[in-house]
């Protein structure tokens, strides 16, 4: 699978240092943007739904955006984080697509990366640890335009640090699905490349050279959930980017999906998140 450096548009959401005694517990965690970790001290562990990841000094632990996982933490335990996220415009996400170890054996030279990194961005340190008050902060907000208002330079430099962090778990890193039948390659590539657009089965099917039927037979085969059910669920992970990253209302943020019932989406979103579009806003904004 081919891929352009040009399609990695990776944004700094927080970054810093967290210092802790037994007081990193939180349960059932998932966030929209990519959570890495730099371990400098201590130990604690990740439970994730693969099972439980030790976390060790001298170590970069990479956690997936839409990851429900819990932190467990009963001893002295010192990290540096790094909250990332891709452009919500760019038409296809590395980060997305792509399996990643979740740990990696780290040195002196990522330690000072992300040192520099946290430096450079006094303002994207989280003022608490507790993912549901850093979730629920103004800040979050806030940090993006701060992103956005620093200097050229900063913004130069803070890419180029995350790019070469990012680098290290890419060289293990493989593309989450396996594709054994190019056509439905190009059809995944279209729906990347046009979700704010309307899609309909029959130009899937048109797109792939297939019947109706038999395009509807080999997405499942190859995608495990249905066409219709795929769409969906990249449409609503992308509305819940542009949920926490933009002020745009609710009824909007539907229509730039092309849900033209929007009654329909919050439905659509409720039953894929468990809380109403509003809602999930307001947990970030809280």
């Amino acid at each position: 699978m081919t891929q352009s450096i040009d399609q990695l548009h990776l944004l700094v959401l927080n970054v810093g240092l967290a210092i802790h005694n037994a007081d990193w517990n939180w349960q059932n965690i998932s966030s929209p943007f990519t959570r890495l970790y730099y371990v400098t001290e201590g130990s604690a562990y990740i439970q994730l739904p693969t099972g439980k990841q030790e976390l060790k000094p001298h170590h970069l632990y990479l956690i997936p955006a839409f990851t429900t996982h819990s932190y467990v933490c009963h001893s002295h335990f010192v990290h540096y984080y790094l909250h990332i996220y891709e452009d919500h415009q760019s038409e296809s996400s590395i980060l997305e697509d792509w399996n990643f170890p979740i740990e990696i054996t780290a040195g002196e030279f990522e330690l000072l990366l992300i040192k520099r990194l946290c430096s450079i961005n006094p303002t994207m340190q989280l003022s608490q640890s507790d993912p549901t008050s850093y979730d629920n902060d103004p800040t979050l907000i806030q940090n993006i335009i701060k992103n956005m208002q620093r200097t050229f330079s900063d913004k130069v430099e803070s890419r180029g640090i995350v790019y070469q962090l990012i680098a290290r778990f890419l060289k293990e890193g493989k593309p989450k699905i396996e594709l054994n039948d190019n056509r439905i390659r190009k059809v995944l590539s279209f729906i990347r490349k046009n979700i704010y657009k309307p899609m309909n089965i029959d130009t899937l099917a048109e797109i792939s050279c297939l019947s109706k039927d038999h395009f509807i037979r080999l997405f499942h085969k190859e995608i495990g959930i249905t066409p219709l059910q795929y769409i969906n669920q990249k449409k609503i992970e992308r509305a819940q980017l542009i949920l926490i990253t933009e002020s745009i209302p609710v009824k909007n943020i539907a229509y730039l999906l092309s849900y033209e019932d929007h009654s329909y989406f919050n439905r659509l979103f409720k039953k894929t998140t468990g809380v109403a579009p509003q809602q999930y806003r307001g947990m970030y904004k809280k």
